[in-house]
């Protein structure tokens, strides 16, 4: 098999399967191989063994996140708000929250361009 310096770990698809799809997939499989730092004892040792399921090679602690990723968006949200001791006065704006979350998400590659396109003019 040949090098695969452009395509990385995508190169053992060969042409198959589309550009987009293989960038995805490098895209994700990136995230989903990392360490992350563990929620109970902080250490860097979460390794996934299953989709969905999460374990800290350290402390041997056991958790459940993402299909990818330990954390997903939703389960930050709700973390801040738990921290913030407001849970039950946030909990019916939860999904307003979330809703306002994706859309800057989506906005903000918008302004930047727009901000570009200003600059050069």
């Amino acid at each position: 098999m040949g090098k695969t310096k452009k395509v990385k770990k995508a190169g053992r698809l060969g042409s198959r399967y589309g550009v987009g799809i293989r960038k995805r997939l490098l895209k994700i499989e990136g995230k989903q191989q990392q360490k992350y730092a563990c929620p109970f004892c902080g250490f860097k040792k979460v390794k996934r063994k299953a989709p969905g399921i999460f374990v800290c090679r350290k402390c041997n602690a056991k958790f459940s996140g993402g299909a990818y990723l330990p954390t997903t968006l939703p389960g930050t949200i709700i973390k801040k708000i738990v921290s913030q001791k407001s849970f039950a006065a946030k909990g019916k704006e939860l999904p307003e929250l979330i809703e306002k979350e994706t859309e800057t998400e989506e906005k903000e590659p918008k302004q930047a361009k727009e901000k570009e396109t200003k600059n050069k003019s």
